[in-house]
């Protein structure tokens, strides 16, 4: 008969240690992000200024509107990006009426970028780099219709070249599973509330901890390896 060898005391020690601390920070992540937040009435009209000259706009909703637009400013070209809701039925909707799931709406991001700089196409491929496109309705932890995964086109081009990379995509994709992203074309965009734009700046503890909890760029790694772009 053979001795079960027995884990040794300070291996089991720690590893109930990192198991605790990710439950903890995993609980850190879901709180943050439902933590209710006094709300303005309006969120803001549907966007009609003027763009800066020789700029064009494309829209993308992949989840957290707080992590879609971190990971665009990322990238050189991009002027400017702004939290809110689009794809519902809904005027001037609120956060607080979106988390609902009552108005049709999803968190995305506007992106104004300067086309000599940066292309609509390599936009998308990021775009596909920074979500999880096997899933509906959700993206990491948070579940629902608001936090689907859509490419809002704002051209009929626009639209084309989204369809191509996808096209694409599914040849080359480093995963078996289907994806489940829509292409649509765009309707209004209603910005979010104040306290939501720019939030990794505005907020960066609070927005560490719920990407982490939420365990974003952990599934981003497990997807795409190399080519995720958290």
């Amino acid at each position: 008969m053979h001795n079960t060898p027995t884990e040794p005391a300070s291996k089991s020690t720690s590893r109930q240690f990192w198991l605790i601390l990710t439950l903890i920070l995993a609980l850190i992540g879901w709180w943050v992000y439902v933590t209710p937040r006094e709300e303005p009435e309006v969120s803001g009209a549907a966007t009609t200024a003027p763009l800066p000259e020789g700029s064009e706009v494309a829209v993308f909703a992949g989840g957290c509107f707080w992590c879609t637009e971190a990971d665009f400013d990322k990238v050189p070209g991009v002027l400017a990006t702004t939290s809110g809701y689009t794809g519902g039925k809904t005027a001037n909707p609120t956060y607080a009426e979106v988390s609902s799931h009552t108005t049709g709406h999803a968190e995305a991001v506007q992106i104004i970028f300067d086309p000599s700089r940066v292309s609509y196409r390599q936009l998308v491929d990021h775009f596909w780099r920074t979500i999880d496109p096997t899933v509906k309705d959700r993206q990491f932890c948070d579940i629902g219709t608001p936090y689907r995964t859509v490419i809002f086109a704002t051209s009929a081009e626009q639209l084309e070249t989204a369809q191509a990379s996808l096209a694409e995509l599914e040849k080359i994709k480093p995963f078996a599973e289907p994806i489940v992203t829509q292409l649509l074309m765009a309707g209004d965009f209603y910005p979010a509330e104040a306290e939501h734009q720019n939030y990794q700046q505005t907020n960066p503890v609070r927005y560490d901890f719920y990407r982490k909890g939420c365990g974003r760029d952990a599934r981003l790694a497990q997807l795409w390896g190399e080519q995720a772009k958290p």
